[in-house]
């Protein structure tokens, strides 16, 4: 009975209100807060007289400002709050010059707002999945700017389960990758990972799942990577080495050639000092033949009337020479003046 009775008061008093010209105030106000993204949301009451409009405010130094001002829609965005400190935030329904009592929302962003889940990446490596992670970024902030920036004791959960099983094992990494090692070889695993405040015990939005299959383990040691790696290091720096060293002792060879200390005699030196020698030592043609020779013979013929004594030997007669004539033998005849110079060249060989 007394439920009807309540029943029918809320029925009256809801009937009064456009007779008395109230307007409803909004519904099921609240802030919807991710990652820093602020949403203020609220549902329009019954009003029958039309569309209603809205206003939200949030306070600022000890009086409020106008954040959505007559708008139709139910929601507003006050991302630009900072994220620390608490903040009072209200709303109202409007119609015509009349409106309803304000709906105030009271929230501090640091301690209230939900941590998206981070984003993942998957490596197989043999029996082992690499996983890298991403902190979900902050509304209004630098891309650089994530979650992770916000929160000291940041740190990241992972669950991971064999596909097609329920069993679930779960690791927490503070770096932005980690290794799930001794895995089963070609097996799928499924994997997730959500933010975790260590201090506040507090955790985040779980990732979608991410299934990855594991390969065997046919990869080459880490040992025997870093042998090869050195190895490698050491011929390089050994070719360039030797490249160096063949480099400096061309270098030092043609600086010997070009600048020894040899030099041309000083006689030479004076002798292609005169441009008409130099021209005429580098004219001669080289012949490879004999040298030749023009043989030269004096002929003295004596005066005419004079017997020569030869003569008279060439007759038959035996004469011996006197010895005058011995000592003008002996002596070669000299040519006088007006006698003549017969000469005879000898064939070339």
């Amino acid at each position: 009975m007394a439920a009807a009775r309540s029943v029918a008061g809320w029925l009256a008093g809801f009937l009064l209100l456009p007779a008395l010209g109230m307007i409803p105030p909004p519904k099921n106000v609240k802030m919807n807060s991710v990652n820093f993204k602020n949403i203020l949301q609220w549902e329009s009451p019954a009003f029958p007289k039309g569309n209603l409009t809205f206003t939200a405010q949030y306070e600022s130094y000890w009086y409020f400002q106008d954040r959505c001002k007559n708008t139709a829609s139910t929601h507003c965005d006050f991302s630009v709050l900072s994220k620390y400190g608490d903040h009072t935030v209200r709303v109202r329904a409007e119609f015509a010059d009349e409106h309803s009592e304000w709906v105030n929302v009271t929230f501090c962003p640091v301690d209230d707002t939900i941590i998206g889940p981070p984003e993942m990446q998957i490596e197989p490596l043999a029996d082992s999945l690499h996983m890298r992670f991403s902190a979900p970024k902050i509304e209004n902030e630098p891309e650089t700017w994530t979650m992770k920036n916000i929160y000291n004791s940041w740190a990241y959960r992972v669950q991971y389960w064999k596909n097609g099983t329920d069993e679930k094992i779960q690791v927490t990494s503070r770096y932005d990758s980690a290794v799930l090692r001794d895995l089963e070889a070609w097996t799928t695993y499924c994997i997730q990972v959500q933010g975790f405040l260590l201090d506040q015990n507090r955790n985040g939005e779980w990732s979608e799942p991410v299934c990855e299959r594991t390969t065997n383990d046919e990869t080459t040691p880490p040992w025997i990577v870093a042998i090869l790696l050195v190895t490698s290091v050491f011929v390089v720096f050994l070719f360039l080495l030797g490249c160096f060293g063949l480099l400096w002792f061309i270098c030092k060879k043609a600086k010997y050639t070009f600048h020894s200390g040899t030099s041309l005699p000083q006689h030479l030196k004076e002798f292609l000092g005169h441009p008409h020698r130099a021209s005429l030592l580098f004219s001669l043609p080289v012949s490879d033949e004999t040298e030749v020779f023009d043989e030269l013979s004096i002929v003295h013929e004596e005066a005419e009337g004079k017997q020569d004594p030869r003569d008279s030997c060439a007759l038959g007669t035996p004469c011996e020479p006197g010895p005058q004539e011995l000592g003008s033998r002996d002596r070669a005849p000299s040519p006088t003046h007006g006698d003549p110079l017969h000469l005879t060249s000898a064939s070339e060989v």
